[in-house]
């Protein structure tokens, strides 16, 4: 019992506190502050990188440099804009190295949210389409140009104000608002076509539901086709 009540403690604790103690060579401190700050991290370099493996390794390098920075952090900017601020860099750093980086490559599962207890009692199909619209939006993500995810992901997403993710994007906060607006527009555009196409094909009515309602009514009126 003692290994959980200590755990629970350092959820408790703010980032400050854990700092202290990770400078203290607590490594329990340190899992607490990574498991706080990581989707917001990860997000943050999927979206510039639209790679799942580099974005793990530059989040995991931005940790290392973070850790080994901590007796320069002063507390002047929240913890966490600082932490997106050294992921951005270093996948930035990482896509300038990798050219191969300009692929799309679907996000598996980053974005996803806990689903509440209503959709998971409608059933697999209720699941199957959450999931199915969640890849398309996140698809649609990775095509927005590369000035723009970033910001969307920080703005759109995570939720971060317009203050904060100019601050961990280290631009003006005119630039944040413009190309989140514009992030915005791109995505509505491409999701309207997507929803077009898939109008063409909603409620489809052919093959074996189309063959099977013909002959129901037509045994029932003891006609036959033939």
């Amino acid at each position: 019992m003692k290994p959980k009540t200590a755990a629970v403690a350092f959820e408790t604790l703010n980032d400050l506190e854990l700092i202290e103690r990770i400078k203290a060579g607590d490594g329990r401190a340190m899992e607490a502050l990574m498991r706080r700050h990581n989707r917001m991290l990860y997000r943050t370099a999927r979206a510039i990188l639209r790679n799942d493996t580099d974005a793990e390794d530059a989040v995991q390098d931005a940790y290392i440099k973070a850790y080994n920075a901590f007796d320069k952090f002063r507390g002047e900017s929240k913890l966490s804009t600082w932490l997106v601020r050294i992921a951005a860099n270093e996948a930035l750093m990482r896509r300038r190295r990798n050219a191969r980086l300009a692929e799309v490559v679907p996000i598996d599962g980053t974005v996803e949210e806990p689903e509440p207890d209503m959709d998971k009692q409608e059933g697999p199909e209720r699941e199957t389409l959450r999931g199915q619209m969640r890849k398309l939006l996140e698809a649609r993500i990775d095509e927005l140009p590369d000035g723009y995810r970033a910001v969307f992901m920080l703005r759109g997403v995570e939720e971060l104000s317009v203050e904060e993710t100019a601050a961990a994007l280290d631009m003006p906060e005119a630039t944040v608002r413009t190309r989140y607006f514009r992030a915005r527009g791109l995505l509505r555009e491409a999701l309207a076509r997507d929803l077009d196409l898939t109008m063409e094909d909603a409620f489809g009515f052919d093959g074996a539901r189309c063959d099977r309602i013909v002959d129901s009514v037509l045994k029932q009126l003891g006609l036959s086709a033939t």
